[in-house]
């Protein structure tokens, strides 16, 4: 517990990051954040973060309370040359509580830091006799899985399935690791709560206990089927709607399709990734597709009606201009990408054909057009 000149010296609104005008239910929801992040059960490796725990924990010792806090205001307000010393006239009390005893003056103590936290580290507080819970529902793992798609479904989308293999509750066992017609017993060392606690100070670390491995129970006879683990692989299918214009490599989440929850917790999720094959005509950029289309040159030089593709539905008429140049970008409306949000256009990109193999009139055609064009298209390059 900080002593009533620790009071003056430090700013323990600034340690929890708040300001002085906070409520009490902010205050209490701000440090809760903070002793996720740095519990040292969350940081085992970390001094630094088990220092500012003390610190977080010793400012919120003060400010949680509504008589110390009120000291305190009044201690800052004062200033070290105020009345009494500058920790008011009547003083502080002279046993606060706060960390390593319950005190007299109505603080928070140890017991109720831990209790405030609620088990966020898979236990309960150390007061009231209650002791540490046990493991308690935990969570399926998440996981992750590739899906093939053609270019034509990632653009309008798929109602398809996905398979894969992953750990779902025994079906012999049903989740308990134990051969049917039996039932796990309490694990004696832990006496069911699967973690064993070291009290240090004001909070404790906690382990999984090695007996049980932090399961709480031991299974003397296991299961056939899962060997005692309560959880088998199995293959499975699962059906998954892809909306219309993902892209590639793009992650999909299906909630609660991942793997089985233990212990009567939550299934994780599932995370579909999409693998989208080329297409040989068709690009993409963002919800447009883009295609590239070869002219000749007297439809560019002339003009032209082309008719050019549309990835689902029949062609459509592309009308040039006379002089379009090669790399030209011509927008058609509403035929691209059709997302929820928006849809997109098809891009034509015309580009100019230069043939390989010329025969004897080709030649002779386009040596009377080289005749007639004797201005250089160069010769503003001044070569």
């Amino acid at each position: 517990m900080a002593s009533p000149r620790e009071w003056f010296e430090k700013d323990y609104y600034k340690i929890l990051g708040v300001t002085d005008k906070v409520t009490p239910k902010e205050l209490t929801r701000t440090f809760r954040k903070l002793a996720r992040e740095l519990h040292p059960d969350a940081n085992p490796d970390n001094p630094a973060a088990e220092e500012r725990f003390k610190e977080v924990a010793a400012a919120y010792d003060v400010l949680g309370d509504e008589t110390k806090r009120k000291e305190y205001d009044e201690a800052r307000a004062l200033g070290p040359m105020g009345p009494g010393g500058g920790f008011g006239g009547g003083g502080f009390n002279a046993n606060p509580g706060g960390f390593g005893g319950a005190g007299q003056g109505g603080g928070y103590s140890s017991t109720d830091i831990n209790d405030l936290l609620g088990g966020l580290f898979g236990r309960g507080g150390r007061g009231g006799g209650g002791g540490s819970r046990g493991p308690g529902p935990q969570r399926g793992d998440d996981l992750e899985t590739d899906l093939h798609l053609t270019f034509p479904d990632a653009v309008n989308g798929v109602e398809t399935s996905v398979n894969l293999t992953s750990e779902v509750s025994c079906s012999t066992c049903h989740g308990s690791g134990a051969k049917p017609g039996t039932s796990p017993v309490t694990c004696p060392r832990c006496s069911g709560r699967g973690v064993l606690d070291d009290n240090q100070g004001f909070f404790s670390f906690s382990t999984p206990c090695p007996e049980c491995a932090g399961r709480g129970t031991l299974v003397s006879d296991p299961c056939p089927t899962c060997r005692g683990r309560g959880l088998e692989a199995k293959r499975r299918q699962v059906k998954v709607r892809i909306p219309a214009g993902v892209k590639d490599n793009q992650r999909i989440r299906l909630k609660g399709r991942g793997g089985s929850g233990r212990n009567g917790g939550p299934a994780g999720d599932l995370y579909v990734v999409t693998r989208v094959a080329p297409d040989p005509l068709f690009g993409r950029d963002g919800a447009n597709l883009t295609l590239a289309v070869p002219v000749t040159f007297s439809e560019a030089a002339l003009g032209a009606k082309i008719k050019v593709p549309t990835l689902d539905g029949p062609p459509v008429t592309l009308k040039l201009p006379a002089g379009t140049s090669s790399g030209k970008v011509f927008r058609v409306k509403g035929k691209g990408v059709a997302t929820a949000k928006t849809t997109g256009d098809l891009l034509v990109t015309v580009e100019v054909a230069v043939p390989q193999k010329l025969s004897k009139e080709q030649r002779q055609a386009a040596e009377a057009l080289a005749a007639v064009f004797t201005e250089s298209p160069r010769g503003h390059l001044g070569v």
